[in-house]
């Protein structure tokens, strides 16, 4: 029987590599913790992603010295957004903030290890190909973890505060018995693929039953995937192609058009398993970041810019010494309370936008901000957070009654595709 190693001691350990994971490892290591990263995959690897960064996203990437890394990967920027509804389309140019004039979505291989090797310079210890067996525990206090390295060797750990960074299906999560403090239906289905010879900036198009959205990224190549109810998911998934593919023809024309002289690469891939919960942010010497501790529908796409946020917050909240076990837990208690506030309005937006519902009275409003080229502007402002629809009131002119952006919209800004 292979013994465990004397344990070793750092102040946190994070489990999970990834946009969650790293940047909360990254932010703790340059506040002076020595922090051990552990993930079960090996980087560069790739990940179930719709990988828009949000404008928020992106000011903490460049806040953290990684923005221009990021671009550096190969991914464009986006410049224009389009958002089409049956017949009607606001377009026009994203608006700049900060020195960031346009929209990005990297592939996960060429972020996650970007984030990754960020967390390392700033001293992070990162071990990959690592599962964790165990969360060890004193007095009901999370004290560390066990965990099985590569080669099968059980190696033991011990920290000030573990934290889960380990997705929808955390085992951190699991093992600490954090409860689930809220969930919601699965609403919809997702299915996606990578074009070349597909020229695209930022394309959204909606109608009752279906979202598709198109999105430049790494290699010279679009993303494009497709939304649709969950209950067609069985009968999408015995011909996943076909569903797509019909999917897109029958929302977007316009793109559907452009397919034939474009290739599509690598295989096709998708999801039936878009879980809406929140569960408990933290507990006795340990939290939660990112999906682990709330998941929505992705048909927002704000997964990326949430993690982002939660582990800044994480790493803001806790204070400067981690072995006063008083201090961590307000800290705690302090980091789950913000949690809250930032992610609800976003999780009822995504839900509602998950029901794939398009009233008339909507179509009626985008085509009249359609005819309005200041309204298309402050949309677009909307969409990616620059503006907050509480201070953009309905302008003179606009019809009443229907779904208003102001409806559709978080206060941070968000709009219905993230």
């Amino acid at each position: 029987m292979t013994s465990v190693t004397a344990p070793e001691t750092y102040d946190v350990v994070v489990v999970g590599a990834r946009c969650a994971g790293a940047p909360t490892a990254m932010g703790f290591a340059r506040a002076g913790y020595r922090v051990l990263l552990l993930d079960r995959m090996r980087f560069p690897s790739d990940v179930v992603s719709t990988q828009h960064i949000h404008r928020p996203g992106l000011a903490l990437l460049d806040r953290w010295g990684l923005f221009d890394r990021m671009r550096a990967t190969g991914c464009p920027p986006m410049t224009r957004m389009s958002y089409t509804v049956g017949e009607v389309t606001i377009s026009g140019v994203i608006p700049a903030s900060d020195g960031i004039d346009a929209a990005y979505a990297p592939r996960r291989f060429a972020l996650d290890d970007l984030l990754a090797r960020a967390a390392v310079e700033a001293g992070a210890e990162l071990r990959e190909n690592c599962t964790v067996r165990e969360v060890l525990c004193e007095d009901g206090r999370a004290t560390g973890v066990r965990y099985q390295d590569g080669s099968g060797r059980p190696v033991e750990v011990r920290a000030h505060l573990v934290v889960g960074a380990d997705g929808m299906r955390s085992t951190v999560a699991r093992l600490v018995g954090a409860r689930t403090e809220h969930t919601d239906p699965t609403l919809t289905c997702a299915y996606y693929a990578y074009w070349e010879g597909l020229p695209t900036d930022f394309e959204i198009y909606e109608r009752t039953g279906a979202l598709i959205a198109a999105l430049a990224t790494n290699d010279d190549r679009t993303l494009v995937v497709s939304y649709l109810p969950q209950e067609r998911f069985a009968a999408a998934r015995r011909d996943p192609e076909a569903a797509y593919l019909d999917a897109i023809r029958s929302t977007a024309p316009a793109l559907a058009g452009r397919l034939p002289a474009a290739r599509r690469v690598e295989r096709l891939r998708g999801t039936g398993s878009q879980l809406n919960f929140f569960r408990q942010a933290s507990g006795p010497g340990w939290a939660l970041v990112g999906d682990a501790g709330c998941h929505k529908d992705s048909v927002t796409g704000t997964g990326i810019t949430d993690a982002f946020e939660q582990a800044e917050l994480l790493v803001a909240q806790v204070g400067p010494d981690l072995a006063d076990r008083r201090a961590v837990d307000g800290a705690l208690a302090r980091f789950a309370a913000g949690r809250g506030e930032r992610l609800t309005p976003r999780y009822r937006v995504a839900l509602d936008a998950a029901r794939l519902e398009v009233p008339d009275e909507r179509v009626e409003l985008m085509r009249w901000i359609s005819n309005d080229q200041p309204s298309c502007d402050t949309y677009l402002a909307i969409a990616v957070g620059l503006v907050q629809p509480a201070d953009y009131p309905a302008p003179a002119g606009a019809p009443e009654g229907g779904e208003t952006p102001e409806a559709r919209e978080t206060p941070e800004g968000e709009h219905a595709w993230k």
